[in-house]
């Protein structure tokens, strides 16, 4: 039984708790939905914010909602090179004793200690999914990805919940080298 999965490709992004929306946007701002994404609940907004480093910065970088209860940056190793900031391969969510970044808003602006990540590639799996394929939480896999410039990717976290959909999230690190695209899949093979 083939294992194929759909694919994401995540460019820089940032979660944002309801304080800094205060801060960045104003006291009781909301953040508006661009368009839906690929799990459940999750959005893009159309809110985007600047985020700074001592090297660079990058406009625009898209927020995503809801909001989070910690401020997350999430960029590629190649955006980490370019704005300065030493981000660590993390699993999202997990910030303790990274770096810290300054962002800014049409309101006000906020400098985090912690929370710039590249996030690790992992694929997001509904229980039933994980279930029939055998797979559990946390599990490493390895992913093939097809087409020209195909490879394998090892090292794919497999992240389970009964609140997730069937998708593979790499960065555009990853999509590059592979030539890959949103909607393309990729096939489990170990």
């Amino acid at each position: 039984m083939s294992k194929t999965v759909p694919v994401g490709v995540s460019a820089r992004h940032i979660h944002v708790s309801q304080e800094h929306v205060d801060i960045l946007f104003g006291k009781g701002y909301e953040l508006t939905e661009f368009k839906p994404l690929s799990q459940p609940g999750q959005y893009a907004a159309n809110e985007t914010v600047a985020v700074i480093g001592s090297k660079g910065q990058f406009d625009k970088v898209r927020i995503l909602g809801p909001v989070r209860p910690e401020t997350q940056l999430e960029i590629s190793m190649t955006d980490s090179f370019a704005i300065g900031v030493k981000a660590p391969v993390r699993e999202s969510g997990s910030i303790e004793g990274t770096p810290g970044i300054t962002i800014k808003g049409p309101a006000g602006e906020v400098t985090i200690d912690k929370g710039v990540i590249v996030a690790a590639r992992h694929i997001h799996f509904h229980t039933s999914d994980a279930a029939k394929w055998g797979i559990e939480d946390k599990q490493m896999l390895k992913v093939r990805l097809g087409g020209e410039r195909g490879l394998v990717l090892e090292n794919v976290l497999a992240r389970v919940s009964d609140s997730f959909a069937l998708d593979m999230h790499i960065d555009t690190d990853e999509a590059n080298a592979a030539g890959a695209r949103n909607g393309d899949t990729a096939e489990i093979i170990d």
